[in-house]
This record gives C-alpha cells, sequence and structure tokens, in this order.
C-alpha cells in the first residue's frame, strides 16, 4: 500500500460531516483549507476526506478567534507543531501561552478605553473643548486621518 492510499484510508470524514461535527459551514472549511489551516485529501472521485483529527485543529481555530487571535497569528502558531501536526494538549498549553501576552495587551487597551470614553473617543478633533487630549490647531492633522490616538498608551 502506498502513502497516498494509506492517507486516504486513514481520511474517511467527508466535508458534510466535518461541518456538522464542528460546527463550521462547509464554505468555511473551504477557505481554511485555502489558508492553510487545515487539510484534505482526495478521493477517486475528487471528492474531499479529512482525517479525524482535523476536528481538534478546528476547535484550536475557532478557540483562538474567540480569544481575538487573528488567522494569519493562528497559522503561523501552527507552522510551529513539527509537521504541521495537529495539536496535542500538551501542545495547546504551549500555543496558548504565546497569546497571553496579545491578549494582555488588548485587555489593557480596553481598559484605557473604557476609562476614557467618557471624554475622549481618541480622535484628535477640534471640537471638544473638554476633551483631555483636545488637538489645538490641528497640529495631529499633519500626521494622519482618522482616530489619531486610539492607539496610544497614554489614553
Amino acid at each position: 500500500m502506498n502513502t497516498d492510499q494509506k492517507k486516504l484510508i486513514d481520511a474517511n470524514l467527508t466535508v458534510g460531516y466535518v461541518a456538522k461535527r464542528s460546527g463550521v459551514k462547509v464554505s468555511t472549511l473551504h477557505f481554511y483549507e485555502t489558508k492553510n489551516l487545515i487539510r484534505s485529501c482526495r478521493n477517486s472521485g475528487n471528492q474531499r476526506r479529512y482525517k479525524p483529527d482535523v476536528l481538534r485543529r478546528i476547535a484550536v481555530i475557532k478557540a483562538a478567534q474567540a480569544m481575538g487571535i487573528t488567522l494569519d497569528e493562528i497559522k503561523n502558531t501552527l507552522a510551529t507543531l513539527p509537521e504541521n501536526r495537529t495539536p496535542t494538549k500538551q501542545d495547546w498549553s504551549a500555543l496558548s501561552k504565546r497569546w497571553q501576552a496579545q491578549l494582555d495587551e488588548r485587555i489593557a487597551y480596553m481598559q484605557r478605553l473604557r476609562d476614557k470614553v467618557n471624554s475622549c473617543i481618541g480622535c484628535g478633533c477640534l471640537s471638544l473643548k473638554s476633551c483631555p487630549i483636545y488637538n489645538k490647531d490641528d497640529h495631529l492633522g499633519d500626521k494622519q486621518s482618522g482616530a489619531v490616538l486610539l492607539n496610544r498608551s497614554n489614553l
């Protein structure tokens, strides 16, 4: 038995079954494949077939997305696994630690935003006379447009 035959025997889950079991749409599975987040094999009828471990990989993707991790970040993190394998419980512990610093930064940012939202929306506008970071003479307009102050740590 060659390796392609072995892969196909191991990959016996249909795209419909994986979609139902994982709670994502078939189109999402196809999208994940185009982003190289998951893999499938093709049977003799050119139909996608998945190995059972794809369900764990999708669960990791969904959990990371729920934390606000981008698909690119997820892909880069999953790519650190040997042979791009599906994460084990130990892998998940290591992977999630990589994202904790990002989550801490987002939490701190949201807390700063929450604490200032009643007096400033971070836009650098000219109209709010009571704004603690009032943009006198539109000096911020020389640098960029839009909500230029939102990403400053002193917001």
